[in-house]
């Protein structure tokens, strides 16, 4: 695996690989064994977008696999002041080993790719967020055991996130419901490829969607870059919400993912963050151990 630029780029049998990796290195972490896979390799983070779990979790990643990471801040870089993509993406292949950008446009990921040498690692933007969802893959199946045959509702805006939870989801043999206003739907052609496996349904009844769910997900109404439509949104979604009535409908042992930051009384309340909050910083903490097996797919 070169680089990870979205899920749908990926099999299965590479999805599968990932958590298995994933696996390995969270044992290995908890037990103190180390596992510098990555020796002498740099990696270089470039944040258009701000980040707490993805910057952290990438340094931490590359610091525990034996190399090295630098902060490079949109701002500081000459992207920032006009330099062209392809550029930046031809001499960063002659310093470092890897890239990982987090950053608007998906354009400006895939053009890192076409014209860098060295691995281009997706850290989120406005079209997908692979990192995040292999994440919340490799916790439902610590929780769940097993993909086939599981129910995973997204409860919010068809954003980026629910992009790619309904491509992870059913590229591993789960049913993916989508709850969400009309006008707010996910991606127009990744939800006509969903509805071609017959495992993909999106509707704005939210307790039909949540209807004998094993997992309930959320996000927040307004993301990075929406903040000016954040009041309009809290009245188109102050209905999308998973609460107890949800909970209710889902199956008992339903879990609640959450790929935070969380705005309690909004899209989740806080007696259901509280109730489920472990599966919720499980789920975070999984980031690192995922993006450590990105990082080693890629790089090594």
């Amino acid at each position: 695996m070169k680089n990870l630029l979205k899920l749908m780029d990926l099999s299965e049998k590479e999805i599968v690989e990932i958590l298995n990796t994933a696996d390995q290195l969270k044992f290995e972490k908890k037990n103190g064994i180390p596992h510098r896979l990555l020796e002498g390799k740099t990696l270089g983070l470039i944040f258009a977008k701000s980040s707490t779990r993805t910057r952290v979790s990438f340094e931490v990643g590359m610091f525990d696999l034996g190399g090295m990471s630098l902060f490079l801040s949109s701002r500081d870089l000459q992207i920032g002041r006009g330099e062209i993509v392809q550029d930046t993406a031809r001499v960063l292949s002659r310093y470092l080993d890897g890239i990982m950008i987090r950053t608007f446009d998906q354009k400006e990921v895939e053009a890192l790719a076409e014209f860098g040498t060295i691995p281009i690692i997706n850290g989120l933007t406005d079209y997908c967020h692979p990192c995040q969802v292999l994440a919340d893959l490799m916790t439902i199946r610590e929780y769940k055991g097993n993909f086939k045959g599981r129910k995973l509702c997204y409860v919010g805006d068809g954003n980026n996130m629910t992009n790619s939870l309904i491509v992870g989801g059913i590229k591993l043999g789960m049913e993916v419901s989508v709850a969400c206003p009309e006008g707010y739907e996910p991606d127009a052609e990744l939800m006509r490829w969903a509805k071609e496996t017959g495992r993909f349904s999106c509707s704005p009844d939210v307790l039909e969607m949540a209807k004998n769910s094993d997992v309930l997900y959320t996000d927040v109404w307004a993301s990075m870059g929406q903040e000016a439509e954040a009041e309009q949104r809290k009245r188109v979604f102050k209905s999308y919400q998973i609460n107890d009535k949800v909970l209710s409908v889902s199956k008992p042992d339903a879990m609640v993912l959450h790929c935070l930051p969380a705005h309690r009384e909004e899209e989740i309340t806080s007696k259901v963050f509280e109730e489920h909050s472990r599966e919720i910083f499980d789920e975070a903490e999984n980031r690192l151990h995922a993006q450590k097996a990105v990082l080693v797919k890629c790089l090594l």
